[in-house]
């Protein structure tokens, strides 16, 4: 039988990217943390929402379809807890939704709680040192427990765990990014380099010679550089001499 504290063990190893260690992508990591989130925190739902690169769309996940759609329109109105969290970067606990008080606090987000069953709510930000994320919301209905600060304390660690996973699967995939643009570049100056070899020996120019008819072909046809000089080597296109580009200039 899994103990709690086993329960938590397994869950915080699956947001790492389980025994293999690799990082998950953010809509899986979003999706294991609401999946795991409501029986492991003792609340009805739990919703969270993540930006990790301005330039995408935030990424969003609920532990069922009202939590998710919630989550949604609280983005687009940009109001509700996990709004606030995430602005603020505090957490905001046990807010009761069918209060006076949340209803002129939020006033779209709100009525479309009580709408979907959600009656309390608390919101923790998911933090980092430069900025939080996103947001962890935790939604409740009438029957559920308060939460103790046990709870307040592991939804916290959750969602910070969880901001970290984000950074560090961003990281990665920046990295694998930088590393095959700087592959490409290594691979299209070899074959250039390649090109203006064959060049200089074929039509009897310089390196640089070599070079500017190479780059005055691809200027002229609009073609890639390293493309045209992958058709040189492969034989595939003849420039100079009796080639497209007319007689080759002699060597200086």
């Amino acid at each position: 039988m899994t103990t709690p504290a086993q329960q938590i063990a397994d869950v915080f190893v699956e947001l790492s990217g389980g025994s293999a260690g690799t990082p998950l992508d953010a809509p899986e990591l979003l999706a294991t943390l609401v999946r795991y989130g409501p029986d492991l925190l003792g609340v009805h739902a739990v919703g969270t929402v993540a930006t990790v690169d301005a330039r995408t769309e935030p990424q969003i996940a609920g532990s069922e379809d009202g939590a998710q759609l919630l989550k949604r329109e609280a983005v687009k109105w940009a109001e509700g807890p996990g709004t606030e969290a995430c602005r603020s970067g505090r957490a905001l606990l046990d807010v009761a939704l069918d209060s006076e008080a949340a209803r002129r606090r939020w006033p779209r987000y709100t009525p479309r709680a009580l709408e979907l069953g959600y009656t309390r709510a608390a919101a923790f930000p998911l933090r980092t040192r430069e900025r939080p994320l996103g947001a962890l919301v935790l939604l409740g209905s009438p029957a559920d427990a308060p939460m103790s600060e046990e709870t307040v304390a592991l939804a916290q660690s959750l969602a910070d765990f969880t901001a970290l996973a984000l950074i560090r699967g961003h990281e990665l995939q920046e990295s694998r990014t930088l590393a095959g643009q700087l592959e490409h570049a290594l691979v299209s100056r070899v074959i250039i380099e390649q090109a203006k070899g064959v060049l200089a020996n074929s039509c009897g120019l310089s390196m640089d010679g070599a070079f500017a008819l190479l780059r005055g072909h691809a200027r002229a046809h609009r073609r890639v550089l390293s493309e045209v000089a992958h058709d040189v080597v492969e034989g595939r296109l003849r420039l100079g001499g009796d080639g497209p580009d007319g007689p080759a200039a002699p060597r200086r």
